[in-house]
């Protein structure tokens, strides 16, 4: 069984095909995101620390980045990650909140019911 079929969250870091494809086949159950830079001079300088890429990888990277922010109003959510604890937090928020959705918790019908046969 599944992650999904068990009931189970599950998150994806994909680029936006990837996030189309999923929101294709599950649209009930996808919540996507988007995260920006701050900057472009932020990207550059984050992408250079991380070291290892050559020049000409580096500049396929920005490239790629750039044709990807086309796509950013196909999202539900746009983080712009100017600090990577507060971009995190925001992430968490989105995710409690998408979890607390009357149509993710089937069981809240019945647990209404319950409560409206209750005598008070």
């Amino acid at each position: 069984m599944g992650s999904l079929a068990a009931g189970r969250d599950v998150m994806f870091d994909v680029d936006w095909q990837g996030a189309r494809a999923i929101a294709t086949a599950a649209p009930e159950d996808t919540v996507r995101v988007f995260i920006l830079p701050p900057t472009m001079a932020e990207m550059v300088r984050r992408i250079h620390a991380r070291a290892g890429d050559s020049d000409e990888m580096i500049r396929r990277r920005l490239q790629t980045a750039r044709e990807e922010f086309t796509k950013w109003g196909e999202y539900d959510y746009v983080i712009v990650n100017d600090d990577f604890d507060h971009a995190y937090a925001e992430l968490a928020h989105i995710y409690h909140a998408e979890r607390l959705r009357r149509t993710r918790n089937p069981w809240l019908a019945g647990f209404v019911d319950d409560l409206q046969a209750q005598e008070s």
